[in-house]
């Protein structure tokens, strides 16, 4: 089992007890939390705080206090399927499907407007990803306001507890932050709380301009990193230092997309990643090694992950579900369960042509591996599994072959932030603006490097380091882990007729689509309730 701050069905149950928070699809940061205990009963000691922030560590990789589906008593998030609104499977999809790099063969309400780019604001997906996005931000509000300093004197809390408590309020702060950043990034203009907020009454949050949500967002990770435990010094799966500077380089990346043509920031985007890159990480030697089910074990590439167990962590999203919707769902000779770790395939996900093209040599690139036996390259049904390439990506197995814990729930933990990122986020940098030419071209190499199983033939010179490259090799590295989406919009490709995928815009032959869908629609359900926000343009 692994050691984690989510683990065990005891902290579970009470974090989830004590955060229950009223399952509601809409006025997500109007919430009021209900409690078995008294907060002066559950916050008594550092052990009662720990518990707390096991659930909001919980909110990232599970859908609620039982699980892993169908109990609509316990569920985080009400009007979608249990399974189907964990947070990182709504994230996922939400980067992925609507992009060269994933179809899904799914007819599941809403699911198949991701790839066709024709969702509007009842899409239950659209308006469950913002559910659960707004639901981690108010539990993280709840922590965060029971956390100061004022209330652990009252409670008599101090010396190494209120220091203690002092680093899991931080790490509240960080994950709040993810979860902001995350809705700044889909939705653009969104409502906002901080833990300040008087929850109740007739009050409702104001909404808050993507610009202004990115100075909030800078200064709160600025502010919070004297109270993060130093780079690599926290327990596994927590957040640090390096989390929250990784998530400042991504979002100074893109910050002309957030702030506007001519506002880049991108000479501290290559500022932040190297302060990342300079903390110690390495690069896992074998590049397969990052998605399997012992990626916990002496993995110094991961900066921040969400964690997963087959034991303790179930729920039908997650690893679970990249796992399997990667693998037929019918009983087909050409598939082998048991080689990903599990018992069978939900038959869900496969690539268009675009992403496996990326790879012009997959014998010699360790990262262009695909299942093709009994599969077309050509997709000419989204809703045929057999119509696409297949990546091997997450797998139920150890480094050494050995199955996972469980053969449905899966172990493999998912890198939502690593150092093969901070490389090539350093080298695009670089070349946009700012930075270090020379180290960048080291950086590219040293992925390229390990993609080639320790060879320099796959290696570029100053000439090949251009931001169609660099495109590229964020494809061929960083597949199916949630970045597509955003990398095409800040290079102004997701709408555009300039580049096409195969059912863009619900067209075989894919088409380019309205500029507005480079943002999604704030749900017509919070609209409804919530007159200080604002429809997104062209909804």
């Amino acid at each position: 089992m692994k050691n984690f701050i989510v683990r065990g069905a005891t902290v579970l149950s009470l974090s989830t007890a004590v955060l229950a928070v009223t399952p509601s699809c809409t006025k997500d940061l109007d919430r009021t939390p209900t409690y078995d205990l008294s907060t002066d009963a559950v916050y008594k000691d550092a052990a009662g705080y720990k518990a707390v922030l096991a659930k909001i560590y919980g909110g990232f990789a599970l859908t609620g206090s039982k699980g892993p589906a169908g109990d609509n008593t316990t569920s985080d998030i009400k009007g979608i399927d249990e399974g189907t609104s964990d947070y990182l499977r709504q994230y996922w999809s939400a980067q992925e499907l609507t992009t060269d790099e994933a179809v899904i063969q799914w007819g599941d309400p809403g699911i198949q407007d991701w790839h066709n780019m024709n969702w509007t604001s009842s899409n239950v997906l659209v308006r469950g990803l913002y559910s659960r996005l707004m639901y981690e931000v108010t539990i993280c509000n709840s922590f965060i306001s029971e956390a100061t300093d004022a209330k652990l004197t009252s409670r008599g809390l101090s010396g190494a507890e209120a220091t203690n408590i002092a680093a899991y309020r931080a790490e509240a702060r960080f994950l709040r932050a993810l979860s902001y950043y995350h809705a700044m990034d889909l939705y653009g203009n969104v409502p906002f709380a901080d833990e300040t907020f008087q929850i109740g009454g007739t009050a409702l949050p104001p909404r808050i301009s993507r610009a202004d949500l990115f100075a909030y967002l800078e200064k709160e990770l600025k502010d919070m990193d004297s109270g993060l435990v130093d780079a690599r010094k926290n327990e596994y799966g927590r957040a640090d230092k390096a989390a929250a500077w990784a998530l400042l380089a991504k979002m100074y990346l893109n910050a002309e997309v957030y702030l506007g043509a001519g506002k880049g920031r991108y000479a501290d985007a290559a500022t932040y990643a190297k302060k990342v890159i300079d903390a110690g990480y390495s690069l896992v030697p074998k590049y397969d090694n990052l998605f399997l089910a012992d990626n916990d074990k002496n993995n110094q590439e991961v900066i921040f992950p969400i964690v997963f167990d087959g034991k303790n962590t179930q729920s039908y999203g997650g690893t679970t579900f990249l796992t399997h919707m990667a693998v037929s769902g019918t009983a087909d000779k050409n598939w082998d369960p048991g080689y990903y770790g599990i018992g069978s395939g939900w038959g869900g996900s496969r690539a268009t042509a675009n992403l496996f093209q990326q790879f012009p040599d997959t014998a010699s690139d360790s990262r262009g591996r695909f299942h093709t036996a009994g599969q077309t390259m050509a997709i000419t049904s989204l809703t045929d599994f057999k119509y696409g390439y297949v990546p091997v990506k997450f797998r139920n197995v150890t480094s050494a072959g050995a199955a996972g814990s469980d053969n449905t729930f899966v172990d493999a933990d998912f890198p939502m932030f690593r150092l093969g990122d901070m490389y090539l986020t350093y080298a695009e940098a670089v070349v946009r603006g700012g930075g270090d030419q020379a180290l960048a071209l080291t950086y590219v190499n040293l992925v390229r490097t390990r993609a080639y199983r320790g060879s320099t033939a796959g290696n570029i010179t100053a000439a090949n380091l251009t931001l169609p490259f660099l495109l590229n090799e964020r494809s061929r590295e960083l597949h199916w882990e949630a970045t597509r989406r955003t990398d095409l919009i800040r290079y102004n490709l997701f709408t555009s007729s300039a580049y096409v995928w195969p059912w863009k815009g619900g067209v075989q032959a894919g088409k380019g689509v309205a500029d507005y869908l480079s943002l999604f629609p704030i749900p017509s359900s919070e609209l409804s309730i919530n007159a200080n926000l604002t429809q997104n343009t062209g909804y």
